[in-house]
């Protein structure tokens, strides 16, 4: 599926559509260069998931968490300062298990062997400053039944 993103409010409404139909238990791999709205991205989603919190990138903190509607969890990991797993791959199986989780991953091929076929895998490129290519990518069952939604 493809989309293309005018602005950074365009990125945030779409997130915010991915939010709207999580229900825990989803994977969302992020891909992209530094700037291209991969946080933003999140933001939105965190705004479906009904979560007023100030959305920061885990650039630093490696991740965060945030408490959604339904008791859904949104932990958002970013493994950009990160050579290799280490002991974050026996965190995020953890995670990764939880039917009440929704798991966003910025930078994840450190942690390419942990993470789960099922996953929606979502490329964001930029191809002017101010537009955004987003393509995403079902993995499996549950990840394709979020893309097809996302077609609505």
């Amino acid at each position: 599926m493809f989309k293309e993103s005018k602005s950074e409010d365009e990125t945030k409404a779409f997130g915010e559509t991915i939010g709207s139909f999580l229900r825990g238990g989803e994977i969302i791999e992020l891909i992209g260069d530094v700037g291209s709205g991969k946080t933003t991205l999140t933001k939105g989603i965190a705004i479906g998931l009904g979560i007023d919190e100030y959305i920061q990138s885990p650039s630093f903190t490696i991740n965060r968490v945030y408490k959604g509607r339904d008791n859904i969890i949104l932990t958002h990991y970013d493994f950009y300062r990160l050579d290799n797993a280490g002991i974050m791959a026996n965190e995020l199986q953890e995670v990764i298990g939880d039917s009440k989780m929704v798991v966003i991953i910025e930078w994840g091929g450190v942690v390419e062997g942990v993470l789960p076929k099922d996953r929606l895998s979502i490329n964001i490129t930029t191809p002017t400053e101010n537009s955004r290519k987003i393509v995403c990518m079902a993995g499996g069952d549950v990840s394709k039944k979020l893309e097809e939604q996302l077609k609505l």
